[in-house]
């Protein structure tokens, strides 16, 4: 196992190379180009946008959350905030409906929704948003976290790959951490999403098309979402799953690492681990659910199955999360109890020195 993620690092590390030298820039290998005023058409010329901003008892970043959404540069009866409330707490629930208000007092075309239960939490949410009658005249949802904060221009800078590119289904944006230099532990989190979003992201993006959706900081075409099902509940990487059907339908996907949103990387033992724990499971989750269907597909080619079902699931998902668990925390600590166990030096000493430095290329600070 140590092997294969060695493999896949350094294959990755080749590509991400040829990529960074010769490859072609998104707005080279598909249409783009910027949506302008129409004297004739007025705003009809710009797409109908809704912007999900799903919450869960978010006291303390709702409003910057709020401000961000309503603060895109798009013409203001052509996009619809939707707050995706789902707090337990009451005194949380008015404030964040009072900041709605707020914003709707200002000409913003804002909606709050509450529901009933939080059943599929946020996949729930999300499918549930979906329902409502407003939603028919959108053709495009960006789904926005309660801590992100994308910029102004971001509309701008994604949407015309869809309206240019009938065959995009998703377009995904890059996470800017704020708060990285806060600690050990948020950095050490940087360094691990730097390299997933600079180099996975960006080679399943540039020779496959297909990438796992991170949940926020991304645009569907809603017609993408309803052809792959919708949301669904089954595993806790509700993202990951739609991606991963809608691919298998054909769609494909578009990453942007010069469009970045500001986020906030978990700062407390608790909420990382709380992270990290959805993170491993549901993955590993999702491909036993999906490895016979992704192998039955007829719509993708071979090359795309092999690897989605190799690189992307089997060595990143699990292979990775037990080399790290099982090599790492049991048995080199037991070679200094047990003189029996032995391990070779490429194991214990470089590859991981390998995989550390390449892990390392998107932080290189």
């Amino acid at each position: 196992m140590s092997v294969m993620l060695f493999v896949e690092r350094v294959y990755m590390g080749i590509v991400i190379s040829y990529i960074t030298l010769f490859g072609r820039k998104p707005e080279v290998r598909y249409k783009f180009e910027p949506i302008k005023d129409d004297e004739e058409l007025g705003n009809s010329n710009y797409p109908m946008v809704l912007v999900q901003i799903p919450m869960y008892n978010e006291d303390k970043v709702y409003q910057l959350s709020i401000r961000a959404a309503c603060g895109l540069s798009w013409p203001s009866d052509r996009i619809i905030i939707q707050v995706l409330d789902d707090s337990t707490d009451p005194a949380i629930m008015d404030l964040v409906q009072l900041e709605c208000q707020r914003w709707a007092s200002k000409g913003i075309n804002i909606k709050y929704e509450i529901r009933e239960n939080r059943v599929g939490y946020k996949a729930g949410a999300l499918k549930e948003g979906m329902k409502h009658s407003y939603v028919k005249q959108c053709d495009y949802v960006a789904i926005m976290d309660a801590d992100f904060q994308p910029q102004p221009d971001y509309l701008h800078k994604t949407i015309p790959y869809f309206v240019h590119n009938p065959q995009i289904g998703l377009v995904q944006g890059r996470w800017r951490f704020v708060n990285a230099d806060e600690c050990l532990m948020t950095r050490m989190q940087e360094m691990s999403l730097d390299y997933h979003f600079k180099v996975e992201q960006e080679v399943g993006s540039s020779t496959y098309a297909f990438f796992g959706f991170n949940g926020t900081a991304g645009i569907w075409r809603i017609a993408a979402i309803n052809e792959a099902g919708g949301w669904k509940d089954r595993t806790t990487v509700e993202d990951m799953d739609l991606a991963v059907r809608a691919s298998l339908k054909g769609w494909k996907f578009l990453y942007l690492g010069n469009v970045q949103v500001k986020s906030e990387l978990p700062s407390t033992f608790k909420a990382f681990r709380f992270q990290q724990h959805r993170w491993s499971c549901g993955p590993a989750n999702l491909f036993r659910k999906m490895t016979m269907e992704i192998v039955r597909n007829k719509k993708v080619t071979l090359w795309k199955k092999v690897y989605t079902l190799y690189s992307f699931f089997l060595v990143r998902k699990v292979v990775a999360h037990i080399v790290t668990f099982i090599l790492y925390c049991l048995v080199i600590p037991a070679t200094v109890f047990i003189p029996e166990v032995e391990i070779p030096k490429w194991a214990a000493i470089y590859i991981p020195c390998v995989i550390t430095i390449l892990n390392a290329f998107g932080t290189p600070r």
